[in-house]
This record gives C-alpha cells, sequence and structure tokens, in this order.
C-alpha cells in the first residue's frame, strides 16, 4: 500500500486560495502512484477563527464535493485531514475521508479542542471515533491535538485500526513533543502512524513541517523538511500482525484494573 503524505502551507482565511491548491496537490499524489493521500488540518481557512463565519464550509459540503470528485476521478483515496467547517450546532474542527470510488466512508469532529490556539472559543468538540475501512484494511483519524490523549489512541487500536492517521498544524515551538509522541504510540500501540503537519506561518505561529510516517516496532520510515513536499512510502501491513505476535501487548492487557475512577 503507497500512502502520500501531503505536507503543504495554508493560505491565512482564503478558502478558495486553499481549495485550488490542495486540488494541484492531490493531483500531484495521484501521479506519483500513491492508493491513498493525507492532507494537513484546517487546510481551508489556517486557524483564523474569528471570521468563521465567513469562511467555515457550510457541511462540509465543498469539501466533500472535491474530495469526492478527485478520489473518483484519480483512483485514490483521501484521507481529507481537516477544514473548518458549520454545522448544526455551531463550528467544528472536521475530517472527511473518501475511497477510490468517491464515496464519503467517514467524518469526523475532532474530540480533543486545543486551548493554546482558542479552539474551545470558537469551535465544538465532536464525539465519535473516526475507525474506517479502506481497501479492507480497518484504519483511523484524529486530528492534532488528539495525539496528546494516549487514551484515545489505544482506542482506535482496540477497534483495529492498523494505521491511524494524524493531519495537524503543530506549531514549531513545540515539534519535539510531537516527534515523541508520534514514535510512542507507533510502538506501544503497534500499528502504523502516519502524521501530516502543515508548513509556513499565520499571525501568530510558526509551522515547519516534519511530517512523519512511522512502522509499528517505532522505526521513523519518513521525516518532512520544512517546506512543501509530497512523500511516497509504500508499507506492508504483515509489519503490524508481525509486531503484535512477537510482542502481544494486547492479549496481556489487565483492563480491569485501568478503571482510573475506581
Amino acid at each position: 500500500m503507497k500512502i502520500a503524505a501531503i505536507q503543504m502551507d495554508v493560505a491565512y482565511g482564503q478558502p478558495e486560495v486553499n481549495f485550488a491548491h490542495t486540488e494541484e496537490k492531490i493531483k500531484e499524489a495521484a501521479g506519483l502512484g500513491a492508493d491513498i493521500a493525507v492532507l494537513p488540518e484546517m487546510w481551508n481557512t489556517g486557524y483564523d477563527l474569528t471570521r468563521l463565519q465567513e469562511t467555515a464550509d457550510h457541511n462540509g459540503e465543498k469539501t466533500k464535493a472535491i474530495l469526492q470528485r478527485l478520489s473518483s476521478q484519480l483512483q485514490i483515496a483521501i484521507v481529507g485531514g481537516s477544514v473548518a467547517t458549520k454545522k448544526a450546532g455551531g463550528y467544528y474542527n472536521s475530517m472527511y475521508v473518501a475511497n477510490k470510488s468517491g464515496e464519503i466512508i467517514a467524518e469526523y469532529d475532532k474530540a480533543h479542542l486545543f486551548r493554546l490556539m482558542d479552539e474551545h472559543h470558537y469551535l465544538q468538540p465532536g464525539n465519535t471515533v473516526n475507525v474506517f475501512t479502506l481497501d479492507g484494511v480497518k484504519m483511523g483519524g484524529m486530528i492534532c491535538y488528539d495525539l496528546r490523549f494516549p487514551e484515545w489512541f489505544r482506542l482506535y487500536a482496540l477497534k483495529g485500526a492498523q494505521i491511524i492517521f494524524v493531519p495537524a498544524q503543530w506549531p514549531d515551538a513545540r515539534i519535539d513533543h510531537w516527534k515523541t509522541l508520534l514514535q510512542a504510540r507507533a510502538i506501544e500501540n503497534q500499528c502504523f502512524v502516519v502524521a501530516v503537519n502543515r508548513v509556513g506561518m499565520d499571525p501568530n505561529n510558526a509551522f515547519n513541517g516534519n511530517s512523519m510516517i512511522i512502522a509499528p516496532w517505532g522505526k521513523v520510515l519518513w521525516t518532512g523538511e520544512n517546506k512543501e513536499m509530497i512523500h511516497v512510502e509504500e508499507i506492508d501491513l504483515q509489519e503490524v500482525r508481525d509486531v503484535r505476535e512477537r510482542i502481544p501487548v494486547f492479549q496481556d492487557r489487565r483492563e480491569n484494573m485501568y478503571d482510573y475512577r475506581a
């Protein structure tokens, strides 16, 4: 399976510019022979949260339409990073996943809102797990700050996810946390982790990429540089089965001891 990490810049508060740019990048990923293309977080608006009334995608309609059209035309599945959406109840940080037939097979609203970038003031949290099947393989998708919650990641693994995608706008100031946590999550959950961060700047933050693809044994297969780039990595899902057989973490869990409320 070939997975394309699309590490790109995002124009602050300019949806039309970003939709056009993203379409170009998805086409480029398809031309490189990828089976799945993965986008970063909030690629339609960036963190221009004060103008969501003007810029958020109503019910994700435009995002879903472009993902459906491109996935069907190019025969590539798309893990659509996330976009700012306006839905019943408010504004959300939303992920959409399209299969190669152009069907939206998963939708997810970011569960954990990041206070340091004021998400909790403008966005509503999601309440669902995002595990889906592409090409017969269980996968999962979460968004940026979700990475800091190991119990959330473990839940995805327990539901069978062999690949977990993490689109992000993770600032340069804490990039060491990003790299360490991603590698830890791959090791402890014995799965592939595909994490796609943006590059560039907004009025408050600098973003320096460092997107990563990590194997279940914790080996870093690729790390992005501080520039726009697309990297295609071919992964072998047999590695997930091999690692889980060699160190049977999931069989050795003592779930009855983990109730922190007791």
